[in-house]
């Protein structure tokens, strides 16, 4: 199987699976959905859920948010792990956009990059499912599963991005890194070898066919 027929292969069986992707991290602006997602570092999405309730109900905007001491943020977002260093980058960032953009989101991914506690995963994210346009954010499911699937080499997430998009259609990306997260979240989990066998064995229909695409 040649990578396109595999890329197109993906994308059809994942289809099946998901035809419908909604954003894992529970948000209601640009603003919301980038202090979840920088939250979700080392953490599950599933844990900031629970989190960010409380701490939006306090601040889910820059002003208010700056109101807050780093110590109250970091209090309220301890259970999503590195609390000190996120509770930092999430006051300072605010501070910059209240100072910088008006106490908005840039729509660019090179000045959110900029802001602190923001990498290009995170500033990735925020563009596609916050603004929309196309882009391929890679987490540690995409990574392995592109890799295990030959779509990539596997270096590096850096080269994951770089493979995926020349593979898929950049009407896909947006939809399909979601697709790909899910299925690994769901029937993939990073697993030993040995495990990795009996799971697949398990496994039946699309499920097997996509653990077994070599």
């Amino acid at each position: 199987m040649t990578k396109k027929e595999k890329a197109n292969f993906i994308l059809t069986e994942l289809e099946k699976l998901y035809p419908t992707t909604p954003v894992p991290l529970d948000h209601s602006s640009s603003y919301t959905l980038l202090i979840a997602v920088l939250l979700s570092a080392q953490c599950t999405d599933e844990r900031v859920n629970k989190i960010t309730p409380l701490l939006f109900s306090k601040a889910d905007n820059p002003r208010d948010m700056v109101k807050l001491s780093i110590e109250e943020i970091q209090q309220i977002i301890r259970p999503c792990g590195l609390s000190p260093k996120k509770a930092y980058a999430i006051f300072t960032l605010s501070q910059i956009l209240l100072d910088k953009y008006n106490g908005e989101v840039p729509e660019d991914l090179v000045l959110l990059e900029e802001l602190p506690g923001v990498g290009h995963k995170t500033a990735s994210v925020v563009m596609s499912q916050a603004f929309g346009h196309p882009m391929f954010p890679v987490d540690t499911h995409i990574h392995r599963l592109l890799t295990r699937w030959g779509i990539t080499s596997g270096k590096n997430v850096v080269e994951t991005e770089k493979n995926a998009k020349k593979c898929f259609p950049k009407s896909s990306w947006n939809k399909l890194h979601l697709q790909i997260i899910f299925y690994g979240r769901e029937y993939s989990p990073a697993r030993s070898p040995k495990l990795e066998k009996d799971y697949i064995t398990t496994t039946i229909g699309t499920k097997k066919a996509l653990l077994e695409l070599v």
